[in-house]
């Protein structure tokens, strides 16, 4: 009985060919209402006044909750496995903007 339960909440996820090789973000905005969370992931080149948002994730509040402690949880086994992961965050920066920016030096 408990195998056929664990068979019934199983979920075949489905990628389609366009989306297997995803999209590369450097930056991340995210808004929201009393209803939803917005979540913007953005390309941004070196040295460009222009950025283009490459993919809008919108979500009930508690799927955002649920996703930030999913989050947590594989950065924790990340770090533990690879050590910590630095960032670079300026003081009283703007927590709904998450400038993701490249190593002085790269493009």
């Amino acid at each position: 009985m408990a195998n056929e339960n664990q068979n019934q909440n199983q979920i075949k996820i489905e990628i389609p060919k366009e989306e297997l090789q995803g999209r590369y973000a450097n930056m991340a905005m995210i808004a929201h209402g009393p209803n939803d969370f917005f979540i913007d992931m953005i390309l941004r080149g070196p040295n460009m006044p222009q950025a283009r948002v490459q993919s809008r994730i919108i979500m009930a509040p508690q799927h955002a909750k649920e996703l930030m402690l999913a989050l947590q949880d594989n950065i924790r086994r990340y770090e533990s496995n690879f050590g910590e992961i630095k960032i670079n965050r300026p003081a009283g920066g703007n927590s709904n903007i998450m400038d993701f920016p490249l190593p002085k030096g790269q493009a």
